[in-house]
């Protein structure tokens, strides 16, 4: 039996096997994904977020069909992957998805890919060292997407100045968010970390709650029902759809929906929010829209890396719309930082009670406590009998 095992193994052909999950768009594909599936996008530069969403799902490799680094910019994608030690094979051309059927079982041998004993597709594979060195060469051109990204910016504000200047196209919610403090989730990395550290200052102040797409689970898993969920409905749970939450879809500005069909189907109303921004922009404006006195954010980026990890024209609207908000805007490390927990005075009481209760049992239950209290009832007379000779 041992011999017939060990043969069985020894025929297996080499690399990597699973089944094959296929589709353009790396988010949906995320959460579709299950441990030891082979991924198969289209994802040119893929991103931090994009990235630990695949991470996350644990497949046995990610085949793209673009390359996960054009050279434009260090994108942050591809090193949590290799990071991951996950198998990336980069650049295998846009005619493997119409000879990988998702659901079919592939197989993946250093930068071949084969359905059956066939070679359907070849590429690029990367490991750690290849990654680190091609984001090395992309810190190269930061100055020249710097100037791209400046003009991108000002094409950005003319396409949506009525937006960010007029709240043009802002839909009404349910959600009372004037002067109320609001903290915005992202799926992001650490974003679970950062919210567990602000379990004070949620308790305290009790804000608003908006998950954007995936962010809604990360609130969920912390214990948290969000009040909002922002986005395109492609990457949130259904368990969060059905939280109670009121959910506002992230438009394109030709109207479309990608996520719209999704939420109906369950039977959820939703409003639209048209706009080229991302979606993490548009829970942001939205808050700042309604009245927001101050907004937290957790799980987006905070430094010039992961800045420029979303491409130019997610760089131009996160930009323009972080400096609409303004002062009103926190990261959750600051408010991580600074915050510190206040003691209440009904607080304080109740623990002076509980501590004269326990304080009292003790000399109660105890020999030495039952003679202390008979010298203190005993003094207590000698003073009441003082009290009444003085004025008898």
């Amino acid at each position: 039996m041992k011999l017939a095992t060990l043969r069985r193994r020894t025929d297996a052909p080499p690399g990597i096997s699973g089944v094959a999950r296929v589709d353009r768009r790396t988010v949906r594909l995320a959460g579709r994904l299950r441990a030891g599936d082979i991924a198969v996008i289209d994802h040119v530069d893929l991103d931090r977020l994009s990235a630990e969403a695949l991470v996350a799902a644990r497949p046995a490799a990610i085949i793209n069909a673009q390359p996960s680094i054009s050279g434009r910019y260090p994108n942050l994608g591809p090193e949590v992957i290799a990071a991951a030690g996950i198998a990336l094979i980069d650049e295998v051309g846009a005619d493997v998805f119409a000879v990988i059927k998702d659901g079919s079982r592939i197989r993946v041998d250093g930068n071949t890919v084969y359905v059956g004993e066939n070679a359907v597709a070849t590429g690029t594979a990367h490991d750690l060292d290849s990654v680190t060195s091609r984001m090395s060469s992309a810190r190269s051109g930061l100055s020249t997407q710097l100037e791209a990204f400046a003009v991108d910016a000002a094409e950005f504000l003319h396409r949506e100045h009525g937006l960010f200047l007029d709240d043009v196209g802002v839909p009404k919610i349910r959600t009372r968010l004037q002067n109320r403090q609001v903290v915005v989730v992202v799926r992001g990395s650490d974003a679970a970390k950062d919210l567990k550290a602000l379990k004070p200052y949620l308790r305290e102040h009790k804000p608003v709650l908006i998950g954007v797409d995936g962010g809604a689970d990360v609130l969920l898993d912390a214990g948290h029902a969000p009040d909002l969920i922002v986005g395109d409905m492609d990457a949130v749970s259904e368990a969060a759809l059905a939280s109670g939450a009121e959910v506002v879809a992230h438009a394109y500005p030709d109207g479309r929906v990608p996520g719209l069909p999704r939420v109906q189907d369950l039977g959820i109303d939703a409003v639209a929010f048209p706009t080229s921004g991302t979606s993490e922009d548009v829970a942001l404006l939205l808050a700042d829209a309604s009245g927001a006195s101050v907004v937290v954010t957790v799980g987006t980026s905070a430094t010039l890396d992961e800045f420029l990890d979303r491409g130019r024209g997610g760089m131009a609207s996160a930009f323009l719309t972080r400096l609409r908000l303004g002062a009103k805007l926190v990261d959750a490390r600051a408010v991580r930082a600074v915050y510190r927990t206040r003691i209440s005075v009904f607080a304080l009481v109740v623990l002076v009670l509980a501590a004269l209760a326990a304080a009292g049992a003790m000399l109660v239950a105890t020999d030495a406590g039952q003679t202390y209290l008979d010298a203190l009832q005993h003094g207590w007379h000698n003073v009441v009998r003082w009290i009444q000779d003085r004025f008898s």
